[in-house]
Protein backbone atom coordinates (compact mmCIF):
# COMPACT_ATOMS: atom_id res chain seq x y z
CA UNK A 1 0.00 0.00 0.00
CA UNK A 2 0.88 3.82 -0.89
CA UNK A 3 0.59 4.71 2.36
CA UNK A 4 2.55 2.02 4.25
CA UNK A 5 5.72 2.57 2.09
CA UNK A 6 5.75 6.29 3.04
CA UNK A 7 5.44 5.44 6.87
CA UNK A 8 8.32 3.26 7.31
CA UNK A 9 10.23 5.10 3.73
CA UNK A 10 11.09 1.87 2.74
CA UNK A 11 -1.30 -1.03 2.10
CA UNK A 12 -14.03 -2.30 7.41
CA UNK A 13 -13.62 -1.34 10.97
CA UNK A 14 -15.16 -4.03 13.19
CA UNK A 15 -13.77 -4.95 16.53
CA UNK A 16 -13.14 -8.73 17.32
CA UNK A 17 -12.86 -10.81 20.54
CA UNK A 18 -9.36 -12.25 21.87
CA UNK A 19 -6.77 -9.95 19.97
CA UNK A 20 -4.16 -10.91 21.92
CA UNK A 21 -4.91 -15.00 21.56
CA UNK A 22 -4.80 -14.48 18.34
CA UNK A 23 -1.63 -12.97 18.61
CA UNK A 24 0.00 -15.66 20.25
CA UNK A 25 -1.56 -18.33 18.36
CA UNK A 26 -0.16 -16.61 14.85
CA UNK A 27 -3.17 -17.39 13.36
CA UNK A 28 -4.73 -14.60 11.03
CA UNK A 29 -8.31 -14.88 12.53
CA UNK A 30 -9.91 -17.48 15.00
CA UNK A 31 -13.02 -18.26 12.94
CA UNK A 32 -10.86 -19.92 9.79
CA UNK A 33 -9.66 -23.49 9.71
CA UNK A 34 -5.73 -21.17 8.34
CA UNK A 35 -3.25 -24.29 7.75
CA UNK A 36 0.54 -22.16 9.05
CA UNK A 37 3.21 -22.71 6.10
CA UNK A 38 7.18 -22.35 6.20
CA UNK A 39 8.12 -25.30 4.43
CA UNK A 40 7.84 -26.67 0.78
CA UNK A 41 6.18 -29.64 2.38
CA UNK A 42 3.48 -27.49 4.34
CA UNK A 43 2.51 -26.43 0.14
CA UNK A 44 2.36 -29.92 -0.67
CA UNK A 45 -0.07 -30.87 1.64
CA UNK A 46 -2.03 -28.10 1.53
CA UNK A 47 -2.57 -28.33 -2.09
CA UNK A 48 -2.70 -32.14 -2.06
CA UNK A 49 -6.16 -31.50 0.05
CA UNK A 50 -7.02 -29.10 -2.01
CA UNK A 51 -6.98 -31.25 -5.06
CA UNK A 52 -8.89 -33.97 -3.09
CA UNK A 53 -11.49 -31.67 -2.30
CA UNK A 54 -11.48 -29.96 -5.54
CA UNK A 55 -10.97 -26.86 -3.87
CA UNK A 56 -8.55 -23.65 -4.75
CA UNK A 57 -5.90 -22.21 -2.20
CA UNK A 58 -6.07 -18.90 -0.70
CA UNK A 59 -2.29 -18.28 0.63
CA UNK A 60 -1.86 -15.38 2.87
CA UNK A 61 1.35 -13.77 2.86
CA UNK A 62 1.85 -11.58 6.04
CA UNK A 63 3.94 -10.55 9.18
CA UNK A 64 3.07 -9.96 12.79
CA UNK A 65 4.21 -5.93 12.57
CA UNK A 66 2.57 -4.88 9.04
CA UNK A 67 0.08 -2.32 9.55
CA UNK A 68 -1.88 -3.41 5.91
CA UNK A 69 -1.73 -7.06 7.43
CA UNK A 70 -3.49 -5.91 10.70
CA UNK A 71 -5.94 -3.95 8.72
CA UNK A 72 -6.46 -6.95 7.13
CA UNK A 73 -7.06 -9.13 10.62
CA UNK A 74 -9.32 -6.24 11.77
CA UNK A 75 -11.70 -5.57 8.78
CA UNK A 76 -11.82 -9.11 6.50
CA UNK A 77 -10.60 -12.03 7.86
CA UNK A 78 -12.90 -11.89 10.86
CA UNK A 79 -15.70 -11.28 9.34
CA UNK A 80 -18.32 -14.04 9.30
CA UNK A 81 -18.93 -13.87 5.49
CA UNK A 82 -15.18 -14.66 5.08
CA UNK A 83 -15.76 -17.44 7.20
CA UNK A 84 -18.56 -19.07 5.50
CA UNK A 85 -16.50 -18.55 2.11
CA UNK A 86 -13.91 -19.79 3.67
CA UNK A 87 -15.66 -23.35 3.75
CA UNK A 88 -14.44 -23.55 -0.33
CA UNK A 89 -11.59 -22.99 -0.52
CA UNK A 90 -7.76 -24.53 1.63
CA UNK A 91 -6.64 -21.48 3.70
CA UNK A 92 -2.98 -21.55 3.79
CA UNK A 93 -0.83 -18.49 5.82
CA UNK A 94 2.93 -17.77 5.57
CA UNK A 95 4.49 -15.80 8.39
CA UNK A 96 7.37 -14.13 7.09
CA UNK A 97 8.65 -14.79 10.20
CA UNK A 98 8.90 -18.90 10.15
CA UNK A 99 11.82 -20.52 9.56
CA UNK A 100 11.62 -21.53 5.53
CA UNK A 101 8.99 -18.66 4.89
CA UNK A 102 11.12 -16.67 3.08
CA UNK A 103 12.31 -19.35 0.65
CA UNK A 104 8.18 -20.07 0.33
CA UNK A 105 7.71 -16.57 -0.49
CA UNK A 106 10.70 -16.87 -3.70
CA UNK A 107 8.70 -20.02 -4.78
CA UNK A 108 5.64 -18.03 -5.23
CA UNK A 109 7.23 -14.63 -5.38
CA UNK A 110 5.41 -13.07 -3.01
CA UNK A 111 7.66 -10.20 -1.45
CA UNK A 112 5.72 -7.37 -0.26
CA UNK A 113 3.22 -7.93 3.36
CA UNK A 114 0.28 -8.41 2.46
CA UNK A 115 0.12 -10.35 -0.61
CA UNK A 116 -3.19 -12.58 -0.87
CA UNK A 117 -3.00 -15.05 -3.59
CA UNK A 118 -6.13 -17.53 -4.67
CA UNK A 119 -4.78 -20.57 -6.56
CA UNK A 120 -6.48 -23.11 -8.26
CA UNK A 121 -5.29 -27.04 -7.69
CA UNK A 122 -2.56 -26.53 -10.18
CA UNK A 123 -0.82 -24.11 -8.07
CA UNK A 124 -2.00 -21.36 -11.01
CA UNK A 125 -2.43 -18.15 -9.87
CA UNK A 126 -6.43 -16.97 -10.22
CA UNK A 127 -5.87 -13.81 -8.63
CA UNK A 128 -3.85 -11.42 -6.80
CA UNK A 129 -6.32 -9.85 -4.31
CA UNK A 130 -6.30 -6.02 -3.69
CA UNK A 131 -4.96 -4.97 0.01
CA UNK A 132 -6.73 -1.61 -0.33
CA UNK A 133 -10.31 -2.22 -1.01
CA UNK A 134 -12.46 -2.58 1.66
CA UNK A 135 -13.86 -5.95 3.05
CA UNK A 136 -17.26 -5.96 0.94
CA UNK A 137 -15.36 -5.32 -2.32
CA UNK A 138 -12.30 -7.69 -1.34
CA UNK A 139 -15.30 -10.37 -0.65
CA UNK A 140 -17.18 -10.21 -4.04
CA UNK A 141 -13.59 -10.34 -5.53
CA UNK A 142 -12.80 -13.57 -3.48
CA UNK A 143 -16.30 -14.60 -4.76
CA UNK A 144 -15.82 -13.91 -8.49
CA UNK A 145 -12.09 -15.70 -8.14
CA UNK A 146 -13.61 -18.93 -6.59
CA UNK A 147 -16.62 -18.61 -9.07
CA UNK A 148 -14.39 -18.61 -12.51
CA UNK A 149 -11.17 -20.12 -11.50
CA UNK A 150 -9.18 -19.31 -14.89
CA UNK A 151 -5.58 -18.11 -14.74
CA UNK A 152 -5.17 -14.78 -14.53
CA UNK A 153 -2.23 -15.23 -16.96
CA UNK A 154 -4.65 -16.76 -18.95
CA UNK A 155 -7.50 -14.20 -18.60
CA UNK A 156 -4.94 -11.30 -19.62
CA UNK A 157 -3.44 -13.13 -22.57
CA UNK A 158 -7.12 -13.45 -24.14
CA UNK A 159 -7.91 -9.90 -23.25
CA UNK A 160 -5.04 -8.42 -25.27
CA UNK A 161 -5.67 -10.77 -27.83
CA UNK A 162 -9.21 -9.14 -27.79
CA UNK A 163 -10.73 -12.35 -27.52
CA UNK A 164 -14.55 -12.08 -26.10
CA UNK A 165 -14.35 -12.04 -21.88
CA UNK A 166 -16.70 -12.69 -19.53
CA UNK A 167 -17.71 -9.69 -17.28
CA UNK A 168 -16.62 -11.19 -14.36
CA UNK A 169 -12.86 -12.07 -15.99
CA UNK A 170 -12.80 -7.92 -16.95
CA UNK A 171 -13.58 -7.69 -12.91
CA UNK A 172 -11.07 -9.88 -11.67
CA UNK A 173 -8.14 -7.74 -14.18
CA UNK A 174 -9.49 -4.60 -12.76
CA UNK A 175 -9.32 -5.24 -9.10
CA UNK A 176 -6.05 -7.45 -9.49
CA UNK A 177 -3.35 -6.32 -7.22
CA UNK A 178 -0.77 -4.57 -9.41
CA UNK A 179 0.72 -3.30 -6.93
CA UNK A 180 1.84 -6.58 -5.37
CA UNK A 181 2.53 -8.49 -8.77
CA UNK A 182 6.33 -8.70 -8.40
CA UNK A 183 5.95 -9.07 -12.26
CA UNK A 184 4.18 -12.00 -12.76
CA UNK A 185 2.37 -10.52 -15.42
CA UNK A 186 4.05 -7.27 -16.67
CA UNK A 187 7.25 -5.73 -15.56
CA UNK A 188 6.70 -2.30 -13.46
CA UNK A 189 7.86 -0.02 -15.96
CA UNK A 190 5.28 -1.45 -18.66
CA UNK A 191 2.37 -1.18 -16.33
CA UNK A 192 0.87 2.32 -17.49
CA UNK A 193 0.96 1.02 -20.74
CA UNK A 194 -0.66 -2.50 -20.06
CA UNK A 195 -3.57 -0.38 -18.04
CA UNK A 196 -3.95 2.07 -20.58
CA UNK A 197 -4.81 -1.46 -23.34
CA UNK A 198 -7.14 -2.85 -20.43
CA UNK A 199 -9.09 0.22 -20.16
CA UNK A 200 -9.45 0.62 -23.87
CA UNK A 201 -10.41 -2.93 -24.81
CA UNK A 202 -12.72 -2.90 -21.81
CA UNK A 203 -16.09 -3.54 -22.17
CA UNK A 204 -18.45 -0.17 -22.66
CA UNK A 205 -21.49 -1.03 -20.59
CA UNK A 206 -19.42 -2.15 -17.36
CA UNK A 207 -18.89 1.60 -16.16
CA UNK A 208 -17.14 0.40 -12.53
CA UNK A 209 -14.70 -1.69 -14.38
CA UNK A 210 -13.93 0.70 -17.35
CA UNK A 211 -13.60 3.24 -15.23
CA UNK A 212 -11.55 1.44 -12.57
CA UNK A 213 -9.06 1.08 -15.30
CA UNK A 214 -8.79 3.85 -16.54
CA UNK A 215 -8.03 5.42 -12.77
CA UNK A 216 -5.59 2.93 -12.22
CA UNK A 217 -3.61 3.65 -15.12
CA UNK A 218 -4.35 7.25 -14.63
CA UNK A 219 -1.99 6.89 -11.11
CA UNK A 220 0.42 4.52 -12.31
CA UNK A 221 1.20 6.77 -15.29
CA UNK A 222 4.36 8.90 -14.76
CA UNK A 223 6.70 10.94 -17.39
CA UNK A 224 4.71 9.91 -20.02
CA UNK A 225 4.62 6.59 -19.45
CA UNK A 226 0.77 5.22 -19.80
CA UNK A 227 -2.28 7.24 -20.50
CA UNK A 228 -2.43 10.27 -22.63
CA UNK A 229 -5.10 12.45 -21.22
CA UNK A 230 -7.76 13.68 -23.66
CA UNK A 231 -11.21 15.97 -22.97
CA UNK A 232 -13.26 12.55 -22.46
CA UNK A 233 -10.64 11.25 -19.94
CA UNK A 234 -10.71 14.43 -17.79
CA UNK A 235 -14.58 14.27 -17.99
CA UNK A 236 -14.72 10.71 -16.83
CA UNK A 237 -12.57 11.73 -13.69
CA UNK A 238 -14.92 14.70 -12.98
CA UNK A 239 -18.17 12.60 -12.78
CA UNK A 240 -16.66 10.11 -10.93
CA UNK A 241 -15.67 12.78 -7.92
CA UNK A 242 -19.07 14.25 -8.55
CA UNK A 243 -21.18 10.95 -8.22
CA UNK A 244 -21.25 10.09 -4.18
CA UNK A 245 -21.96 6.56 -5.51
CA UNK A 246 -19.17 6.25 -8.21
CA UNK A 247 -16.77 7.70 -5.64
CA UNK A 248 -17.20 5.19 -3.21
CA UNK A 249 -16.99 2.01 -5.49
CA UNK A 250 -13.18 3.94 -6.64
CA UNK A 251 -12.46 4.71 -2.73
CA UNK A 252 -9.18 3.31 -2.50
CA UNK A 253 -7.90 4.10 -6.23
CA UNK A 254 -9.04 7.88 -4.93
CA UNK A 255 -7.31 7.82 -2.11
CA UNK A 256 -4.33 6.27 -2.67
CA UNK A 257 -3.75 7.85 -6.24
CA UNK A 258 -5.37 11.46 -5.93
CA UNK A 259 -2.16 13.28 -6.75
CA UNK A 260 -0.54 11.16 -9.15
CA UNK A 261 -3.91 11.00 -11.21
CA UNK A 262 -3.94 15.00 -11.25
CA UNK A 263 -0.44 15.17 -11.82
CA UNK A 264 -0.80 13.04 -15.03
CA UNK A 265 -4.52 14.84 -15.63
CA UNK A 266 -3.16 18.21 -15.50
CA UNK A 267 0.18 19.85 -15.76
CA UNK A 268 1.24 22.36 -13.01
CA UNK A 269 0.87 25.32 -14.92
CA UNK A 270 -2.76 24.14 -16.35
CA UNK A 271 -5.19 26.58 -15.12
CA UNK A 272 -7.44 23.47 -15.46
CA UNK A 273 -5.95 22.03 -12.37
CA UNK A 274 -7.43 24.14 -9.21
CA UNK A 275 -10.81 23.02 -10.33
CA UNK A 276 -9.87 19.16 -10.40
CA UNK A 277 -8.31 19.53 -7.12
CA UNK A 278 -11.26 21.50 -5.97
CA UNK A 279 -13.13 18.59 -7.19
CA UNK A 280 -10.93 15.84 -5.30
CA UNK A 281 -11.12 17.88 -2.39
CA UNK A 282 -14.87 17.66 -2.69
CA UNK A 283 -14.96 13.80 -3.00
CA UNK A 284 -12.44 13.21 -0.37
CA UNK A 285 -14.02 14.99 2.57
CA UNK A 286 -17.39 13.04 1.52
CA UNK A 287 -15.27 9.78 2.08
CA UNK A 288 -13.19 11.28 4.73
CA UNK A 289 -17.08 11.56 6.54
CA UNK A 290 -18.39 8.22 5.46
CA UNK A 291 -19.08 5.85 8.57
CA UNK A 292 -19.29 3.23 6.42
CA UNK A 293 -15.80 2.95 5.10
CA UNK A 294 -13.30 1.79 7.87
CA UNK A 295 -11.15 4.05 10.10
CA UNK A 296 -7.92 3.38 7.93
CA UNK A 297 -10.23 4.16 4.88
CA UNK A 298 -11.14 7.45 6.37
CA UNK A 299 -7.84 8.16 7.18
CA UNK A 300 -7.08 7.87 3.68
CA UNK A 301 -9.13 10.31 2.07
CA UNK A 302 -7.59 12.75 4.32
CA UNK A 303 -3.91 11.62 3.66
CA UNK A 304 -4.83 12.35 0.23
CA UNK A 305 -6.18 15.72 0.47
CA UNK A 306 -3.00 16.54 2.51
CA UNK A 307 -1.13 15.21 -0.62
CA UNK A 308 -3.31 17.85 -2.94
CA UNK A 309 -2.23 20.41 -0.70
CA UNK A 310 1.74 19.63 -1.21
CA UNK A 311 1.16 19.46 -4.86
CA UNK A 312 4.18 22.04 -6.04
CA UNK A 313 5.92 21.95 -2.91
CA UNK A 314 9.50 19.85 -2.93
CA UNK A 315 8.55 15.65 -2.41
CA UNK A 316 10.50 15.74 0.36
CA UNK A 317 9.59 18.81 1.92
CA UNK A 318 9.60 18.48 5.90
CA UNK A 319 8.67 22.08 7.45
CA UNK A 320 5.53 22.67 5.37
CA UNK A 321 2.90 25.55 6.04
CA UNK A 322 -0.76 23.64 4.90
CA UNK A 323 -3.93 25.43 5.50
CA UNK A 324 -5.32 25.78 8.90
CA UNK A 325 -8.50 24.28 7.92
CA UNK A 326 -6.98 21.07 6.62
CA UNK A 327 -4.79 21.22 9.69
CA UNK A 328 -7.79 21.23 11.84
CA UNK A 329 -9.12 18.35 10.21
CA UNK A 330 -6.12 16.44 10.99
CA UNK A 331 -5.60 16.99 14.62
CA UNK A 332 -9.36 16.33 14.92
CA UNK A 333 -9.50 13.16 13.21
CA UNK A 334 -6.23 11.99 14.66
CA UNK A 335 -7.66 12.49 18.01
CA UNK A 336 -10.80 10.92 17.80
CA UNK A 337 -9.83 7.70 16.34
CA UNK A 338 -6.58 7.63 18.77
CA UNK A 339 -9.23 7.77 21.54
CA UNK A 340 -12.30 5.61 19.69
CA UNK A 341 -10.08 2.08 18.53
CA UNK A 342 -10.12 -0.39 21.05
CA UNK A 343 -9.09 -3.53 18.65
CA UNK A 344 -5.41 -3.77 18.66
CA UNK A 345 -4.79 -5.13 15.40
CA UNK A 346 -6.86 -1.88 14.29
CA UNK A 347 -4.92 0.42 16.22
CA UNK A 348 -1.69 -1.60 14.60
CA UNK A 349 -3.22 -0.43 11.22
CA UNK A 350 -4.81 2.79 11.81
CA UNK A 351 -2.37 5.07 14.57
CA UNK A 352 0.65 4.03 12.30
CA UNK A 353 -1.25 5.40 9.31
CA UNK A 354 -2.36 8.52 11.30
CA UNK A 355 1.19 9.13 12.60
CA UNK A 356 2.54 9.47 8.95
CA UNK A 357 -0.05 11.36 8.52
CA UNK A 358 0.35 14.21 10.83
CA UNK A 359 4.14 13.78 9.70
CA UNK A 360 2.80 14.71 6.14
CA UNK A 361 0.82 17.91 6.92
CA UNK A 362 4.29 19.14 9.20
CA UNK A 363 2.77 18.24 12.44
CA UNK A 364 5.81 16.49 13.58
CA UNK A 365 5.52 16.90 17.64
CA UNK A 366 1.94 15.56 17.30
CA UNK A 367 2.69 12.79 15.37
CA UNK A 368 5.72 12.01 17.73
CA UNK A 369 3.50 12.54 20.83
CA UNK A 370 0.70 10.03 18.94
CA UNK A 371 3.62 7.27 18.30
CA UNK A 372 5.31 7.62 21.72
CA UNK A 373 1.59 7.28 23.23
CA UNK A 374 0.90 3.75 21.48
CA UNK A 375 4.37 2.25 22.18
CA UNK A 376 2.94 0.56 25.30
CA UNK A 377 -0.39 -0.23 23.21
CA UNK A 378 1.26 -1.76 20.26
CA UNK A 379 2.30 -5.30 19.92
CA UNK A 380 4.68 -4.59 17.85
CA UNK A 381 6.19 -0.97 19.18
CA UNK A 382 9.23 -1.82 17.44
CA UNK A 383 7.27 -0.43 13.75
CA UNK A 384 6.21 2.58 15.64
CA UNK A 385 9.66 3.14 17.41
CA UNK A 386 11.37 3.24 13.22
CA UNK A 387 8.63 5.85 12.50
CA UNK A 388 10.10 7.71 15.16
CA UNK A 389 13.20 7.84 14.06
CA UNK A 390 12.01 8.29 10.25
CA UNK A 391 10.35 11.35 11.88
CA UNK A 392 13.87 12.55 13.47
CA UNK A 393 15.51 11.79 10.23
CA UNK A 394 13.73 14.20 8.00
CA UNK A 395 13.70 16.58 10.49
CA UNK A 396 17.63 16.37 10.68
CA UNK A 397 18.16 15.48 14.50
CA UNK A 398 20.67 12.34 12.97
CA UNK A 399 21.64 11.45 16.61
CA UNK A 400 17.74 10.90 17.83
CA UNK A 401 17.10 9.02 14.53
CA UNK A 402 19.40 6.58 15.38
CA UNK A 403 18.93 5.94 18.53
CA UNK A 404 15.20 4.81 17.63
CA UNK A 405 16.25 2.68 15.16
CA UNK A 406 18.54 1.37 17.49
CA UNK A 407 15.87 0.34 19.65
CA UNK A 408 13.48 -0.15 16.79
CA UNK A 409 15.84 -3.59 16.03
CA UNK A 410 16.68 -4.25 19.45
CA UNK A 411 12.53 -4.62 20.09
CA UNK A 412 12.37 -6.47 16.77
CA UNK A 413 10.82 -9.69 17.10
CA UNK A 414 11.52 -12.98 14.59
CA UNK A 415 14.38 -13.68 12.01
CA UNK A 416 13.81 -12.09 9.06
CA UNK A 417 11.75 -8.90 10.92
CA UNK A 418 15.19 -8.81 12.70
CA UNK A 419 17.52 -9.28 9.25
CA UNK A 420 15.90 -6.36 8.21
CA UNK A 421 15.32 -4.02 11.10
CA UNK A 422 19.23 -4.36 11.57
CA UNK A 423 20.04 -3.77 7.74
CA UNK A 424 17.55 -0.80 8.20
CA UNK A 425 19.87 0.00 11.14
CA UNK A 426 23.09 -0.21 9.54
CA UNK A 427 22.33 1.87 6.57
CA UNK A 428 20.78 5.04 8.79
CA UNK A 429 24.16 4.68 10.69
CA UNK A 430 25.83 4.73 7.02
CA UNK A 431 24.08 7.77 5.92
CA UNK A 432 23.23 9.71 9.12
CA UNK A 433 27.13 8.66 11.21
CA UNK A 434 29.43 7.47 8.31
CA UNK A 435 32.60 8.86 10.37
CA UNK A 436 31.30 6.44 13.52
CA UNK A 437 33.78 3.80 12.03
CA UNK A 438 33.57 1.69 15.39
CA UNK A 439 29.86 1.78 15.74
CA UNK A 440 29.20 0.84 11.73
CA UNK A 441 31.78 -2.30 11.94
CA UNK A 442 29.94 -3.21 15.51
CA UNK A 443 26.67 -2.81 14.23
CA UNK A 444 27.45 -4.66 10.90
CA UNK A 445 29.13 -7.43 13.19
CA UNK A 446 25.92 -8.26 14.62
CA UNK A 447 23.78 -8.07 12.22
CA UNK A 448 25.97 -10.83 10.24
CA UNK A 449 26.13 -12.86 13.65
CA UNK A 450 22.17 -12.05 13.35
CA UNK A 451 22.23 -13.49 9.83
CA UNK A 452 24.42 -16.42 10.89
CA UNK A 453 21.30 -17.59 13.11
CA UNK A 454 18.76 -17.81 10.19
CA UNK A 455 18.41 -20.59 7.51
CA UNK A 456 16.46 -18.07 5.73
CA UNK A 457 18.95 -15.04 5.82
CA UNK A 458 20.07 -15.31 2.14
CA UNK A 459 16.57 -15.38 1.13
CA UNK A 460 13.40 -13.49 -0.16
CA UNK A 461 13.11 -10.24 1.88
CA UNK A 462 15.81 -11.02 3.91
CA UNK A 463 18.47 -11.35 1.32
CA UNK A 464 17.35 -7.93 -0.16
CA UNK A 465 17.66 -6.10 2.72
CA UNK A 466 21.64 -7.47 3.65
CA UNK A 467 22.21 -6.65 0.04
CA UNK A 468 21.00 -3.22 0.42
CA UNK A 469 23.16 -2.69 3.66
CA UNK A 470 26.33 -4.75 1.97
CA UNK A 471 26.27 -2.05 -0.85
CA UNK A 472 26.43 0.87 1.24
CA UNK A 473 29.18 -0.65 3.43
CA UNK A 474 31.00 -0.82 0.09
CA UNK A 475 30.63 2.94 -0.91
CA UNK A 476 31.26 3.35 2.38
CA UNK A 477 34.87 2.64 1.81
CA UNK A 478 34.87 4.18 -1.90
CA UNK A 479 37.58 5.96 -1.35
CA UNK A 480 39.79 3.19 0.93
CA UNK A 481 39.48 4.63 3.89
CA UNK A 482 37.68 1.90 5.63
CA UNK A 483 39.76 -0.85 4.33
CA UNK A 484 40.57 -2.45 7.68
CA UNK A 485 37.00 -2.88 9.08
CA UNK A 486 35.85 -3.77 5.37
CA UNK A 487 38.70 -6.94 5.88
CA UNK A 488 37.69 -7.93 9.19
CA UNK A 489 33.72 -8.01 8.47
CA UNK A 490 34.37 -10.17 5.13
CA UNK A 491 36.44 -12.37 7.49
CA UNK A 492 33.44 -12.65 9.41
CA UNK A 493 31.03 -13.20 6.51
CA UNK A 494 33.49 -15.64 4.85
CA UNK A 495 32.89 -17.93 7.72
CA UNK A 496 29.64 -17.38 7.54
CA UNK A 497 29.01 -17.81 3.95
CA UNK A 498 30.79 -21.48 4.18
CA UNK A 499 28.01 -22.85 5.79
CA UNK A 500 25.22 -21.30 3.95
CA UNK A 501 23.53 -23.21 0.98
CA UNK A 502 24.75 -23.57 -2.00
CA UNK A 503 21.38 -24.14 -3.11
CA UNK A 504 19.61 -21.28 -5.70
CA UNK A 505 21.98 -18.90 -5.19
CA UNK A 506 22.25 -18.51 -1.01
CA UNK A 507 25.96 -18.69 -0.93
CA UNK A 508 26.60 -16.63 -3.98
CA UNK A 509 24.30 -14.20 -2.45
CA UNK A 510 26.24 -14.44 0.82
CA UNK A 511 29.66 -14.18 -0.93
CA UNK A 512 28.63 -10.86 -2.52
CA UNK A 513 27.26 -8.78 0.02
CA UNK A 514 30.69 -6.82 -0.01
CA UNK A 515 31.84 -7.17 -3.29
CA UNK A 516 31.58 -3.72 -5.19
CA UNK A 517 29.19 -4.52 -8.33
CA UNK A 518 30.62 -4.18 -11.62
CA UNK A 519 29.40 -1.49 -13.85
Amino acid sequence: MKHAAGALALVLGLSMSGPVALAASGAPSANVAWQAAAADADIDRAFAQAKAEKKPVLLYWGATWCPPCNQLKATLFNRQEFAALSKNFVAVHVDGDRPGAQKLGRRFKVSGYPTTVLFNTDMQEITRLPGEVDAPQALAILQQGLAGGRPVKAVLADALAAKPLPPGDWKLLAFYSWETDEAQLVPKAELPALLTRLAIASPAGDTETTTRLWLKALAASDDGQGVKPDAALRQRVLAVLADPAQSRLQMDVLTNGADDIVRTLEADDSPARAPLVAAFETALKRLEADGTLSRNDRVGALYARVNLARLGLPKDAARVKLPEPLLKDVRELSARFDREITDGYERQAVITYVGALLGKAGLWDESDALLKANLAKSHSAYYLMSQLGSNARKLGKKEEALQWYAQAWEKSEGPATRVQWGSGYLAALLDLAPQDAARIEKTASQLFAEAAKDSGAFEGRSVRSLQRAGTKLVSWNADGKQAAPLKRLQGQLDGLCAKVETAEGQRAACQGLLKAKKA
